[in-house]
């Protein structure tokens, strides 16, 4: 072989090799790659069906030569290639829905070239092809086309798997529904595969033994231990894909995955799905938000809308936990305007870059404690609608900084409720907090002096006007994810290797998501007529133990041995449980299942707002046990725990 003939040789291996290691890379034919070998199988199926006709002394006609009906017969199959696009889709994920395409492609060719046929003898009184041959080129052109396409799927989902077998984590999916089905599809033809599926569990018993079967992989019944079925079918993790089921049995399936170490996934409804190409990254691990088991809230969106709707909104401490979520959902109802208010800077900035367009929104760093700024912005936007969160809320520092409580609890709050009269605000709704409840610490009580002010002036511009601003406090627990809570502080304490600190073994809190707290909020502004004290179903309480427990778990480590659990005794002014209520408060329903209102016996304004201003007098001077003091007079079920002011109880 000359020199030239070898690099001709090698350079002719070295393309073909490029052009086949490209579709490896890609995990696809190129189209037209798919449309060249459909041809050719069309041809392999027209010269076997010609060598079988021909070898049952079956005469063909003599109108056209062979290569002449052949090129017929391609031109029409090329045809209908094009109409139906049966080159265009990615063969390895061929589904029924290409099979049908393919049939009718042939059946199309079929169809007319039998027209064509039909219509040459009346013509010219002699056919161009036998109808048998027609007919079993048609199936087997079907044959042949389909078959190519199944060998395909086979031939990656082998090389594929194999190349990935090393990192593919075996899966069971919990359910058998439409949700459960869509996801294991797209389990099944997702490349690079990070998940295999062994098998289902169907949360209904099944009858007998028979193993029935889905998706080539076996359904087993919940009747048996979750544990035991993975176990059996080598999988780590279950992926929670059932769209019926219950708390309860929620609840059960949890506590059976984190007993035995097994990981938990879960998947969200087919259409929230964000990226359906690469189904893994719907796929998350259950967090301790998840566990809390609460029923999903219904809201009156129309009332919500009508009310916020093209007016302006000012929502203080915008770029906090609570105020932030605030934000984002008001901004679903379409307002005028968003005026954001917050000490924080670059908190602001970040919240403001969640948002492509920023038009509607109008940032301000600004402090509630001064009324001269705060006038102004009031005097510049005049806002319809108010949402007051901005506030101090860790129990510990407001123990030892008592004055900044004041001033920002009290006195802003008082800022923002007496410039929403001045200016005539529609509606004014502060977040407050169960710790307002027989307050224990000096957070809690000067939360619950500014639920006081609110109410007073409310009641008090009511008998005056009946379009005065109405001024609604909503009341709720604690809340999961919010800075400063217990999740953050606990997620940081495990990512360091432990151990996770708590005050007390039998603390207990209630709890909320942010998103719920923030839902609820919306919803009792829209429906309050002023002065009124919404409290939240705060569902059951949650022990801190068993919460640091649960994390611990869901963190795919063991308590006690990898991360430790300390008990660091109460801080000061930390209760064992918050309250919702006072002793002496009723609460009357509203058409809302998880809204009632508190009746705390009010104050006349005159005599809080002389309370409050003499508070803020004492605050300058700065003299902490005299503020503490004052605010035990001002709320008498003001009992401090653990604290150094508790002498003043005596």
């Amino acid at each position: 072989m000359s020199e030239n003939q070898k690099l001709n040789t090698k350079s002719g291996t070295d393309f073909i090799r490029v052009i086949v290691g490209n579709i490896l890379e890609k995990g696809y034919l190129p189209r037209w790659v798919i449309f060249t070998i459909d041809i050719i199988m069309v041809l392999f199926a027209n010269l076997v069906s010609y060598w079988i006709i021909s070898n049952l002394t079956f005469r063909h006609y003599d109108t056209i030569s062979i290569s002449q009906r052949i090129l017929i017969l391609i031109a029409s199959q090329a045809f209908f290639f094009f109409v139906y696009k049966t080159y265009a889709g990615i063969i390895r994920h061929s589904t029924l829905n290409d099979a049908y395409k393919i049939f009718l492609t042939t059946f199309s060719s079929f169809f007319a070239l039998s027209v064509l046929n039909y219509l040459h003898f009346f013509a010219k009184g002699t056919k161009i092809f036998l109808i048998p041959t027609l007919l079993l080129t048609f199936l087997l052109s079907f044959t042949f086309l389909l078959a190519f396409r199944m060998l395909v799927k086979i031939f990656f989902q082998i090389f594929l798997e194999s190349n990935n077998v090393l990192n593919v984590q075996k899966v069971v999916i919990y359910g058998i529904d439409s949700k459960a089905i869509a996801l294991a599809n797209a389990l099944n033809t997702e490349q690079p595969r990070k998940y295999k599926l062994v098998g289902f569990i169907d949360k209904y018993k099944q009858k007998g033994k028979v193993t029935k079967k889905l998706l080539g992989v076996p359904i087993v019944s919940h009747k048996k231990a979750i544990n035991k079925v993975l176990e059996e079918l080598g999988a780590k993790a279950l992926i929670l894909a059932d769209s019926n089921i219950n708390i309860q049995l929620e609840n059960l399936i949890v506590n059976q995955c984190l007993k035995y170490n097994i990981k938990l996934l879960k998947v969200p409804a087919v259409t929230d799905w964000e990226n359906e190409k690469n189904i893994s990254k719907n796929i998350k691990t259950f967090d301790i938000l998840d566990l809390l088991n609460r029923a999903p809230i219904h809201l009156d969106f129309s009332l919500i809308s009508n009310q916020i709707s093209n007016k302006i909104v000012l929502i203080t401490g915008a770029a906090g936990s609570i105020g932030s979520e605030i934000v984002r959902q008001v901004f679903t109802f379409n307002p005028k305007q968003i005026i954001l208010v917050d000490q924080a800077e670059s908190a602001l900035y970040d919240l403001l870059n969640e948002y492509h367009d920023q038009s509607a929104f109008i940032p301000i760093i600004a402090d509630v404690r001064d009324y001269q700024q705060m006038e102004k912005i009031f005097e510049l936007y005049f806002p319809n609608y108010i949402f007051h969160a901005a506030a101090y809320k860790h129990v510990p520092l407001m123990e030892n900084n008592p004055s900044q409580a004041i001033f920002t609890n009290v006195l802003g709050s008082k800022n923002l409720a007496d410039l929403a009269v001045k200016f005539h605000v529609e509606r004014f709704v502060m977040i407050s907090t169960d710790k307002a409840v027989n307050p224990s610490n000096v957070m809690g009580a000067s939360k619950r002096i500014a639920e006081m002010y609110v109410q007073a002036l409310s009641k008090k511009i009511e008998n005056k006007t009946e379009n005065g601003t109405k001024f609604i406090t909503t009341r709720f627990g604690n809340v999961l994810g919010s800075n400063g809570s217990v999740v953050p502080l606990f997620t940081k304490q495990i990512q360091e290797g432990g151990p996770i600190t708590i005050t007390h073994p039998d603390i207990i809190r209630y709890f909320m998501t942010i998103p719920e707290a923030c839902q609820l909020v919306l919803e009792a502004g829209s429906i309050g007529n002023g002065g009124e004290i919404y409290i939240f179903d705060m569902g059951k309480p949650v022990k801190i133990l068993d919460l640091a427990i649960k994390m611990i778990q869901l963190a795919g480590l063991v308590p006690y041995q990898d991360i430790d659990i300390k008990v660091v005794g109460l801080r000061p002014g930390e209760k064992l449980y918050e309250e919702l209520l006072n002793d002496s408060s009723k609460t009357l329903p509203t058409y809302h299942e998880k809204i009632t209102v508190a009746k705390d016996e009010s104050v006349e304004y005159e005599e809080i707002n002389a309370a409050v201003q003499n508070l803020i007098k004492i605050a300058k001077e700065g003299n902490s046990v005299s503020i503490v003091s004052f605010m035990k007079e001002i709320v008498p079920e003001f009992l401090s725990l653990n604290s150094k002011y508790s002498e003043l109880d005596a």
